[in-house]
């Protein structure tokens, strides 16, 4: 069990970092989601259950679906900027 604790939190400093350094909105997105996810598991690990549902379903699913309605919005608006910009 200790073991799978040691990969869960290398995966969180590394969700972390990659996080940082990506240049792409929605992998940044998916990234979250994952860390969220993980971070989920730690809870659950930990005997904490309210706190794994919690970040399960605010974490990596209500925030990263406004996220990505989000990322959609802001493209639509850059897409409709440029067509009315060529004509």
């Amino acid at each position: 069990m200790e073991v799978l604790r040691i990969i869960l939190l290398l995966f969180l400093i590394i969700c972390a970092i990659s996080v940082s350094f990506s240049k792409r909105l929605l992998v940044s997105v998916v990234i979250y989601m994952a860390f969220s996810l993980v971070m989920a598991i730690i809870w659950l690990i930990l005997e904490s259950p309210d706190l794994a549902i919690t970040e399960a379903a605010v974490g990596a699913g209500v925030t990263s679906i406004l996220f990505f309605v989000t990322l959609k919005k802001i493209r639509s608006v850059r897409t409709e900027t440029s067509a009315s910009d060529i004509k």
